[in-house]
């Protein structure tokens, strides 16, 4: 059985992920800013994706409540400055977020690519890598599934503590794409033998 998937934030990141999980057969509830319908569909899902940006999480994890104690928590956001930088702390946004959601199963994945091809995980022809870092195996294992059933190269990248990791490669892909000019057409593929 699929879960339920419940995605906090509506924007280009949110969007992509919905459609491409509803063409992958996922029953799936995208909700915006408003308190009462965060903490609706937090209770409903048996997955939340939270895709809003680093500054809004807290407000989200109010809105959300205890609607998603038990459950995985896909963090999708970038910790980076408005001058697209990436933010240096000495924990992962990831990390902080687990802090903040002490109740959830935060597993990372989503960052490192741009939204225009999370919805088929695929560049043209190529099949990207999705990598999804956590400390809760099975919550993992079924974000890892949602990456498979999207279509992308799903590869576990291990512990919570290497989201930092994955924020650094999703910050790099930010600056490759918009400061230097090449663009959202483009993303990572984990070659293997």
């Amino acid at each position: 059985m699929k879960p339920k998937v419940g995605i906090i934030g509506k924007g280009n990141v949110g969007s992509a992920i919905k459609r491409g999980l509803e063409k992958a057969g996922y029953q799936v509830r995208a909700v915006g800013r408003d308190p009462k319908e965060v903490g609706e569909t937090a209770k409903w899902a048996e997955l939340v994706v939270l895709a809003v940006p680093f500054q809004a999480i807290d407000e989200a994890l109010k809105a959300m409540g205890d609607g998603i104690v038990g459950k995985p928590l896909v963090d999708v956001t970038n910790l980076y400055t408005p001058e697209m930088m990436a933010a240096v702390g000495s924990r992962s946004g990831a990390e902080e977020l687990q802090r903040k959601a002490a109740g959830a199963k935060v597993v990372k994945a989503f960052n490192t690519h741009f939204a225009k091809n999370m919805e088929t995980g695929r560049i043209g022809e190529q099949q990207l890598t999705f990598l999804a870092a956590g400390d809760d195996r099975e919550a993992k294992a079924k974000v890892l599934g949602l990456g498979r059933d999207l279509g992308f190269d799903a590869v576990d990248a291990g512990p919570l503590a290497n989201s930092k990791l994955l924020e650094s490669l999703g910050n790099l892909n930010i600056q490759l794409g918009y400061s230097l000019g090449l663009g959202t057409g483009i993303g990572f593929r984990l070659v293997r033998t």
